[in-house]
């Protein structure tokens, strides 16, 4: 253990196992995602937590897939995930199935109705919900509580024959109607699904109850240290009373509090809307909060792993802010991204005293916030360049250290130019500034004494590659849009994608490494998307330099 923090409260009680030498003093954890949707960055804490913890103590970490759902479960989704898992740094000891144990769960099942401890329900989900009562009226028994073993056996075994339809019947667990705990009055264990499964075919039209298959599994595995988040903690008497009743391995659940963060939507299902209704255009939408969106917006796997460290392990709930995951990308790429120039918003500008028709090769570091530079490249510079369109103007005010008329300014790794004139078209739109430079003043031999204080970007016309930058932005314009009133989809921010079709980049940024971050300089960090093909570059925009959020909420 590093002794530059104190343990959280899930490593003090890990180490006083290990201490006691309790399950030997191993330890074994589980990620068990439901294969129903894509990870997002709430499972990337968990994912984290639960593989980090085990690495701290030389333990091991499963990847259970809790496919107890057949409706809503596919394959795609069990291959996102793994993928996820396996970039964020992560590998498991097994990977594994809840549906592994069916058969095993339909003994234990079994077993539990041969104890009279649970039984065969032919109540309507209404009954059954009306039947439990309230948090302060105990609930009363369904006519089909009272059932004889005998005929439990039987029923159930017909329901996993196929003989019912589904919702015809359910099993159920036969503890304590009048229980303060609304989790402990007779839950259910299993249901009926006449449904394809995506590993067990149509082997199965009975399916166990997450609060059945989580705890048995466990116990199967022999894990020692099952951690959930704090939803869960009403379901941890149950999660006790299957494994002790079956007198099995004792797993013992854990909680701490799951990963809330502001502006954005953690619900599946409200993501699952967002996909199908296309306000976005798939699971890894770079604005999604899913780990597969991050990856492709340009996060890397350090920033998000920071991210979790950073926000720690507690039991109680907090808002995180969303800030402070953009701060963890901008200090990761500030260190690894490769520095290029890009001109987003272009005007021309001609170096009216450079010779028609030379060229010349300037060197420019990638990244100048390591020792060596990583490296340099080549950038071509001719009489002919593009710059921002913010970087002039006619009548500049005090204090605009860029282009006007008379101003001089230093073009990024090359010369000293001054402003002399500009050209306007018929709508009076300035479409070409004319500059003279100063041939002495070439960076890093630059020997004309002159000092400027603005430094501009710029991209050579003669050698300029295109590309489509899309501009993403936070996906929701409210702090916490689920709370809001009305459908949480309305406080979308419109802002949340910018495409800019015909932007101008420097040459090396047509081989472009996929995966690798970019600092276009004085323009944000970006990534080479996947929609880039050999005729068409596309990069997204992972992050701003500055938190442009902060600005605005010091403004409100």
């Amino acid at each position: 253990m590093s002794e530059e923090r104190s343990l959280n409260f899930l490593e003090e009680i890990i180490e006083g196992d290990v201490r006691e030498g309790k399950h030997d003093g191993r330890v074994l954890t589980r990620f068990p995602p439901e294969p129903n949707g894509f990870l997002h960055i709430g499972h990337a804490k968990s994912i984290c937590l639960n593989f980090g913890i085990a690495q701290q103590y030389n333990g091991k970490t499963n990847l259970r897939f809790d496919d107890t759902n057949p409706v809503t479960e596919d394959t795609r989704y069990v291959d996102s995930i793994k993928e996820d898992i396996k970039w964020l740094g992560f590998d498991w000891d097994q990977e594994l199935y809840s549906s592994d144990y069916f058969d095993q769960m339909y003994a234990f099942a079994m077993q539990l109705i041969q104890k009279g401890k649970a039984y065969v329900d032919d109540s309507t989900a209404e009954e059954i919900a009306a039947s439990k009562g309230t948090p302060t009226e105990p609930g009363i028994p369904t006519p089909f509580r009272s059932r004889s073993v005998e005929e439990n056996i039987r029923l159930f075994e017909e329901m996993k024959a196929g003989k019912y339809a589904d919702g015809a019947k359910v099993l159920r667990a036969k503890i304590d109607l009048a229980s303060p705990n609304m989790h402990m009055r007779d839950p259910l264990m299993y249901r009926i699904r006449h449904a394809h499964h995506h590993r067990t075919g149509d082997e199965w039209c009975i399916y166990p109850m997450y609060d059945f298959a989580h705890g048995q599994s466990d116990s199967i595995e022999r894990i020692t240290h099952s951690i959930c988040t704090l939803e869960f903690i009403p379901h941890r008497p149950l999660y006790d009373w299957f494994i002790d009743e079956l007198e099995i391995f004792p797993s013992k659940q854990y909680e701490f509090a799951r990963l809330n963060m502001n502006y954005t939507v953690m619900s599946k299902r409200k993501l699952l809307q967002l996909v199908n209704e296309r306000f976005v255009t798939g699971w890894d939408d770079p604005r999604m909060p899913t780990i597969s969106g991050y990856r492709r917006r340009g996060y890397t796997p350090g920033s998000i792993r920071n991210f979790c460290e950073r926000i720690g392990i507690a039991k109680r709930e907090n808002i995180i802010e969303y800030s402070l995951l953009e701060f963890c990308i901008r200090e990761d790429l500030n260190k690894s991204a490769w520095r290029r120039m890009a001109v987003l918003d272009p005007i021309k500008l001609v170096i009216t005293n450079y010779p028609a028709g030379k060229e010349e090769v300037l060197v420019g570091e990638n990244n100048p916030e390591v020792e060596g530079g990583e490296g340099a490249r080549n950038i071509p510079f001719s009489r002919e360049i593009w710059i921002e369109r913010e970087d002039f103007m006619e009548e500049p005010p005090k204090k605009f250290f860029r282009l006007g008329v008379g101003l001089m300014v230093r073009l990024k790794h090359a010369y000293i130019v001054k402003c002399e004139n500009f050209v306007k078209d018929e709508n009076g739109r300035v479409t070409e500034v004319h500059c003279s430079y100063i041939p002495e003043s070439r960076s890093g031999s630059d020997t004309s004494g002159i000092n400027v204080k603005g430094t501009i970007h710029w991209v050579s016309v003669l050698h300029a590659k295109t590309a489509e930058i899309r501009l993403y932005d936070r996906l929701f314009q409210v702090e916490d849009p689920s709370s809001e009133d009305g459908d949480f989809k309305e406080y979308i921010n419109p802002d949340s994608l910018t495409i800019i079709r015909n932007a101008f980049i420097e040459p090396d940024l047509a081989t472009a490494i996929p995966g690798k971050g970019y600092q276009f300089i004085r323009k944000g960090y970006f990534t080479l998307d996947i929609d880039s093909n050999e005729n068409s570059l596309v990069f997204n925009r992972t992050v701003t330099l500055k938190d442009a959020w902060a600005k605005e909420s010091k403004k409100g």
